[in-house]
Parts: structure tokens; C-alpha cells; sequence
């Protein structure tokens, strides 16, 4: 049995060590958040590395944007960080990469910098391996089918699958992040798919109405939630699903903001009669995003007439400041961002500039489903050249 040492008295209660490694309460989302939202992306650990968290905030006070997002559940199914959730905890899904997420949203909050929280979605080891009954299926091996890159994928249908992302969602928000961002919501686009089966869906339903139903249960789930959905960059060309459910329109009204991934290098060889659409960033960017503009403004048109109060998404699409397929350098960088700019008619692009009367004062202006957008590399380590200042 242990015993109070000499310098302890009845009188002096033991003071409890204070935990380095414990975490400040949970915080509260911008009360004054940017209308405009100019993001980059950080993985898990560098969101939990002190070094590089200020390599973002400088960049961003020093530069026009002012948003960071991170991943909370990123392409291994793994959690950034100890979350109060049952299943997280039953199915080992915590893999600390961030020790402190409240210290990490106030750091960025006390900088005024609006904190989104990434999630991926259907593509998922870890619950793969936790609930093979809710994972897409080898017909020909009996196991948990993965695609080219090796990844294991549940059943967008699985509304268990749906929960589970739920509570992840619901305990981001609990904890400040202004915003909640879901990628790879959508069906499986490569790898051995006609070996694939489905647990739950019965294939009688659309795959783009699978998605459309997820994206509704998501908003009801989060009602007063600010979120955001990551699709191909495609899907602002595309009047179909693309074959993995993703189409614009049935979407648009659950999410605050939808996010085009339309990085030129993705786009295939002979897109528009380029045979290497990474050398043409602006052409890329603008012919998407003006076509996906076009399209949220009918869409915005007709259900304006069976209904006022629906929400129709804003967009805010994601660039590319990544090598692949071109050096991106700052002058690629921008081209892109000027894109944008000229594809909503809206300021500060010269071009734009010219056309911004005509925009603002014609029905045809797009200004209001403009979202900002959203720079991605891997690596976490972006072109400043290609940025305004502040």
C-alpha cells in the first residue's frame, strides 16, 4: 500500500498530474465564417504535426485562402483520432494521427481559418474487415473483393454503412469543425467489377439513386450541419451516373457545397481534342465548371417552381497542385483558379472583368452558386507563387 510522502498533509489534497498529452475542450464552429471558401488539403498526420499545421496557417494568412481541410477518415478506413464512438472503438478503427484534434480546430480557429473535416466514405478496409457482411464480395474467391489498388469497398446501399459514417460525422461536428467533407461516395470505378457482389443492393435501384438516397438520409441525419460532397470531375460534362452513381442534379439539393475533383490530369487523352489535357489547365477547369454552372442554374430554375425553401448546392471544386501529366507550376496553378473565376463571370480575373457588368446585371449572372474552391496535393505542400496575397 502506498503512502503520503512527508511533504503531504491531510490539509493538502494530492494534486493530480497534469496530462501533457491530454486535449482542451471541444470548441465551437466560426461564428463569422469566409462566404468564399479557398481550402487546401492536409492529410491526418500532417494535421497532427506541429510543423507542418504552421506551414498551413502561415500560408494561409499570408495568401488569399482561408480554409484547411483534413482528413478524419482517410482511403485505409482509419480514424485520425480517439473518437468518443462505440464502433470506432469496437472495430479498431483509431490510428492517432492527430493527439489533440480540439487543440488543432482552436489553433485554426483562433487564426480565423475555416476547419473542414474530410471523410471518406464507401471505400473502407477497416470496416471491411470488421463487417465483411456489409463489403462488396469476389464472386469467384469468396472474400472481400478490392480493387486495383488493393482497397476493400462496402455496399453503398448498407444504410449500416451510412450510420457508421454518421456518428463519425456527427462527433466531428462535436468538436468544432465548421464543415464536413464526404468523399468517394459513389460506386467502385475500377478494378474486376463484373466479380463483384453487392450484400445489400438489389440492383433494382439506380446506382445514381442509391447515392441520391444516401446523400438525403446524410442531410436529415445532419440538419443544421454545413457539408460537402467530392465527385468526378466528369460529373459536370456527364448527363449519366458515369456507371458508379454520381450524378450532379441528384445531389445538388442535400449538400451545401459540391466539389468537382477536375484536375486536368485526370481527364483522358483526347478530352475536348486535347491529347494531354494536364498541359491545358484553363481550357480544362473552364469548360467543367461553366457546364456545371449552367446546370445548377436550371436545376435552381425548376425546383425553385415546386418548391422555395430547397437547397441547391454551391460549388466549389477541386484543383489540381500536383505533378501529373504537366510540371504544375504557379502559372498551371492559377490558370485553374482563373477558370473558375471566368466559368461564374465573377472578379478577379481580367477576363472575368470584362464580362462581370453583363453577368451582374442579367438573369444569366451565376454569382450566387459560386463556392470558392479547393487546392489538392498528396503531399501537402503547395505552389504560394500561384496565390494572391491576403
Amino acid at each position: 500500500m502506498g503512502q503520503l510522502t512527508a511533504s503531504t498533509t491531510s490539509s493538502d489534497p494530492v494534486k493530480k498530474a497534469v496530462d501533457p498529452n491530454a486535449d482542451i475542450t471541444a470548441q465551437t464552429p466560426l461564428q463569422n465564417p469566409p462566404e468564399i471558401i479557398k481550402a487546401i488539403y492536409a492529410t491526418g498526420w500532417s494535421g497532427g504535426n506541429a510543423k507542418s499545421v504552421d506551414y498551413f496557417i502561415n500560408l494561409i494568412k499570408g495568401t488569399e485562402l482561408n480554409a484547411l481541410v483534413v482528413d478524419v477518415k482517410d482511403y485505409s478506413g482509419t480514424v485520425s483520432y480517439k473518437m468518443d464512438v462505440e464502433l470506432i472503438k469496437k472495430y479498431g478503427a483509431v490510428e492517432v494521427k492527430i493527439p489533440k484534434i480540439n487543440s488543432l480546430i482552436k489553433k485554426l480557429h483562433d487564426q480565423g481559418i475555416y476547419a473542414i473535416a474530410r471523410i471518406t466514405v464507401f471505400q473502407d478496409p477497416i470496416l471491411a474487415k470488421a463487417r465483411p457482411d456489409l463489403a462488396l464480395q469476389s464472386v469467384s474467391k469468396g472474400t472481400i473483393w478490392k480493387d486495383n489498388k488493393g482497397l476493400a469497398w462496402m455496399d453503398p446501399s448498407s444504410q449500416e454503412v451510412w450510420d457508421y459514417n454518421i456518428a463519425i460525422a456527427k462527433d466531428v461536428l462535436s468538436r468544432g469543425f465548421d464543415e464536413v467533407n464526404f468523399d468517394y461516395i459513389r460506386f467502385v470505378s475500377d478494378g474486376n467489377m463484373s466479380d463483384i457482389k453487392y450484400p445489400v443492393w438489389d440492383i433494382k435501384t439506380s446506382k445514381q439513386k442509391v447515392i441520391g438516397n444516401f446523400a438525403k438520409y446524410l442531410r436529415e441525419a445532419l440538419p443544421g450541419a454545413k457539408i460537402s460532397a467530392d465527385v468526378f470531375g466528369l460529373v459536370t460534362m456527364n448527363y449519366d451516373d458515369l456507371g458508379i452513381g454520381q450524378k450532379l442534379e441528384e445531389i445538388l439539393p442535400y449538400f451545401d457545397y459540391v466539389a468537382p475533383m477536375v484536375y486536368p490530369s485526370h481527364y483522358a487523352s483526347g478530352f475536348n481534342g486535347y491529347k494531354n489535357p494536364a498541359l491545358y489547365p484553363y481550357e480544362v477547369v473552364h469548360m467543367s465548371m461553366a457546364e456545371a454552372a449552367k446546370r445548377i442554374k436550371i436545376f435552381s430554375g425548376a425546383t425553385s417552381t415546386i418548391q422555395d425553401d430547397l437547397n441547391v448546392a454551391r460549388l466549389r471544386p477541386w484543383l489540381q497542385d500536383f505533378n501529373l501529366g504537366a510540371d504544375y507550376d504557379k502559372t498551371k496553378v492559377r490558370a485553374q483558379i482563373e477558370a473558375v473565376y471566368d466559368a461564374f463571370c465573377s472578379p478577379p480575373s481580367p477576363k472575368a472583368m470584362a464580362d462581370a457588368q453583363i453577368c451582374s446585371s442579367s438573369s444569366d449572372g451565376l454569382g450566387d452558386k459560386f463556392g470558392g474552391w479547393m487546392l489538392w496535393n498528396p503531399s501537402n505542400v503547395y505552389t504560394k507563387a500561384a496565390l494572391n496575397n491576403e
